[in-house]
């Protein structure tokens, strides 16, 4: 098939109306080891809250379903059986686009376990196989990519970081020309901001949902540090201070918000676990957000992305655990949007 976009198909925004959430059960030992069960807890509260909301399918493969059956409960849940390695649904799973009289279809990506580093078997083949349970219109790209590597308006913005492009063995080595040139077949990008990195213990090696995400026309909000000895304390200055000089895709100057990130935590043997509050989802009325357990930082994300959803009920989970494991809500979920005629 061709691109998408050749067919009058493109990426709306998150905040748009969806007709249900994707997110796939926690089943990864190599990724989870002995947290398996408490990051089933923790997406069963994430589960749960969505569901509030809209409408959520869960994905679950059958020899890892412990647990799931209780989700079965909520009027709003289904269940889905199919085979996958990994929970990371935003990454494996396929990037839903709208197109012509209310039409909605997927980009399926290539996925390869981000550059090797975990299975991708199963996760490779997750994509088509949702579209298929949906009947949905499936545009393959031999792009290896992941969708949790962007946060798009719903004008063809694009953030993205130089990080998560370099990582070749993740974009399969198209220069940065054809890298954009399949973003606009794909997903009708018309302008792409860079943005260097995301932060220290990122194993996505990139993925800008951790730093920065549109919230509305024209309105980004960015993630900094509260303390100057952190080791991203700069360069997410200087991230934040470069999207303050960008424009949209429709030229409109960007208005740049800030929330300031949970404490620097470190695990046992040094290395960082990354905590973020841009990991939030958008959903039908709603805005569903990471917390760590630190009363003061968590309660002033939550009031911030109040001020800049005053529309939606802002809902904070808590989710340590998945944070751990390398990602978060934004990670785990896709919206599939409604038809827009």
């Amino acid at each position: 098939m061709t691109g998408a976009h050749a067919e009058g198909f493109r990426m709306r925004a998150e905040w748009l109306p969806h007709d249900k959430t994707w997110i796939a059960w926690p089943m990864s030992h190599l990724t989870f080891g002995d947290t398996l069960e408490q990051a089933r807890v923790e997406t069963a509260a994430v589960v749960h809250a969505i569901a509030g909301f809209e409408p959520i399918t869960v994905v679950y493969d059958p020899d890892e379903s412990e647990g799931v059956e209780a989700l079965r409960d909520h009027d709003n849940v289904t269940l889905l059986e199919l085979p996958i390695d990994d929970s990371w649904l935003r990454d494996s799973g396929p990037t839903f686009v709208n197109g012509p009289g209310g039409a909605v279809a997927g980009i399926d990506w290539t996925f390869n376990g981000w550059g090797g580093l975990f299975p991708a078997d199963k996760d490779g083949a997750i994509a088509a196989r949702i579209l298929g349970a949906e009947n949905l219109p499936r545009f393959a790209s031999g792009m290896v990519f992941e969708g949790g590597a962007m946060n798009i308006d719903d004008a063809g913005t694009v953030l993205m970081t130089r990080q998560c492009f370099a990582h070749r063995t993740r974009n399969g080595g198209p220069d940065m020309a054809e890298f954009e040139a399949e973003l606009h077949a794909q997903i009708g990008a018309r302008r792409i901001l860079w943005l260097e990195r995301s932060m220290e213990g990122d194993s996505t090696n990139g993925h800008v949902d951790v730093v920065a995400a549109f919230t509305a026309p024209g309105q980004v909000v960015v993630q900094v540090s509260g303390d100057p000895n952190d080791p991203d304390y700069a360069h997410l200055e200087r991230q934040r201070a470069y999207l303050e000089g960008e424009t949209d895709a429709d030229g409109r100057a960007l208005t740049v918000h800030q929330i300031v990130g949970p404490p620097v935590t470190r695990r046992p043997d040094g290395t960082r676990i990354m905590l973020s509050y841009l990991n939030f989802y958008i959903v039908n009325g709603g805005v569903i957000v990471p917390q760590y357990g630190f009363a003061d930082s968590d309660a002033a994300a939550l009031v911030v992305l109040d001020a800049l959803f005053p529309d939606r009920q802002v809902v904070g989970v808590t989710t340590p655990t998945i944070a751990a494991a390398g990602g978060n809500i934004h990670c785990i979920t896709q919206q599939q949007p409604k038809g827009i005629v």
